[in-house]
């Protein structure tokens, strides 16, 4: 025993080392980065639209023309092009409102400090284990390829996060209707987590999916009339352009069922295989319902990014979330190998591609299919806060 701890002890040693010094490594490059051009980010164009809507009015943020204007106002140097243009929803631009009162260094600085604290308290709800080893799981996601890359772009996918693990821990804490509205956050960047309202109710949660609805309802709504139809026709029209831009589907499952479908319809192909991920992440979910929380979001999440139609580096940060969620579940040692190799795929996509990382998340749904299968006939334990109490007329968790 005494063996097995030291050995223990020295395995989290040098974890917490190699992830230190990979947290330090990233934050050195970002530093460089931001050196070497300080508007190179997407938190630029959030900081322009946002002057552009105080300026000419909320249906103006997507004006190319005007983008361009406010680019030059702020000394950016950023030429229009198809990857550098506000696409963003409207509850982007209104974030970055407060900030817009500062020249534009101190706002970016801002802004990424509020990333890094809105990083701080996501650790601090979803990650597993405790003491030491959580120092580890902190300084690992700082040095992790996507979380670091939207750190230095001032991508909002952060935030994302942490409205997610703002709803996990308000569920586990029996506050369901404001772990529904802690999904507001999904406004931000839809395509990271649009699963998991659909999650909630299936799992029967459905005080939750409604908080969920009344947040995302309201800020879909406030953006409808901010924008009026003259603006919502120009977002349509950026969304659309957007869609057609090859880099923007490279992380999908497009380019794979576009080299592997022999018709004319490749697009529609990969939709109806997008929209069959879906729904089967959403049985996992539902098949898996009693088995506590963590299973709510876990699926939702890694079927989510697969059945996403847009995807960059950065927002596989998810993935990241998704993991700290499922070790909470004390699953088999051996799925902790299997985490470390998807990871490493992320880590390494500009190297070999997204191949081995779309593998890894279909093995990951694969191996979340066995589970309800083990468990399907087996008694099952509800962890609290689910377990009711012994009463015949309690109804179920909502």
């Amino acid at each position: 025993m005494r063996g097995s701890k030291r050995w223990g002890n020295l395995g989290m040693a040098a974890g917490a080392v190699t992830a230190a010094l990979f947290a330090v490594f990233d934050l050195y490059q970002w530093a460089l980065a931001y050196a070497g051009d300080r508007f190179h980010n997407d938190f630029t164009f959030y900081y322009a639209a946002a002057r552009i809507g105080l300026a000419h009015g909320w249906p103006s943020i997507y004006d190319l023309h005007l983008q361009q204007v406010e680019l030059d106002a702020i000394g950016s140097g950023i030429k229009i092009a198809e990857l550098a243009r506000y696409i963003s929803p409207p509850p982007v631009a209104w974030a970055a409102i407060p900030l817009t009162v500062l020249p534009y260094p101190a706002a970016y600085w801002t802004w990424s400090a509020l990333l890094l604290i809105a990083l701080a308290i996501t650790w601090h709800l979803a990650s597993p284990g405790h003491g030491p080893w959580r120092v580890v799981h902190f300084a690992a996601a700082v040095g992790w390829l996507p979380v670091i890359y939207g750190l230095q772009l001032g991508q909002p996918g952060i935030f994302v996060a942490l409205g997610v693990a703002a709803c996990y821990a308000l569920l586990r804490a029996e506050r369901p209707f404001w772990a529904g509205i802690a999904l507001g956050a999904l406004a931000l960047k839809p395509q990271l987590a649009f699963l998991v309202p659909a999650a909630l109710l299936l799992s029967g949660r459905t005080r939750a999916f409604w908080g969920s609805v009344l947040a995302l309802g309201l800020l879909a709504a406030a953006s409808g009339i901010a924008l009026g139809p003259a603006g919502i026709a120009a977002y349509e029209a950026r969304l659309s352009f957007a869609a057609g831009v090859p880099v923007n589907r490279e992380l999908t499952i497009a380019p794979l069922v576009g080299s592997l479908a022999s018709g004319a319809a490749p697009l529609a192909l990969t939709r109806v295989i997008q929209a069959a991920i879906a729904l089967w992440a959403l049985l996992l979910t539902y098949r898996l319902r009693r088995r506590g929380p963590e299973w709510i979001f876990v699926p939702a999440l890694i079927g989510g990014l697969l059945a996403s139609p847009y995807l960059h580096l950065d927002d596989l940060a998810m993935l990241g979330l998704a993991a700290w969620l499922y070790l909470r579940t004390s699953p088999p040692a051996w799925t902790f190998a299997f985490m470390l190799a998807v990871a490493f795929a992320a880590e390494g996509l500009p190297f070999w591609g997204p191949l081995p990382l779309i593998v890894g998340e279909l093995g990951a749904l694969v191996l979340l299919s066995v589970e309800t299968i083990k468990h399907h006939d087996s008694p099952v334990e509800i962890p609290a806060p689910w377990r009711p109490a012994p009463s015949a007329n309690r109804r179920a968790p909502s």
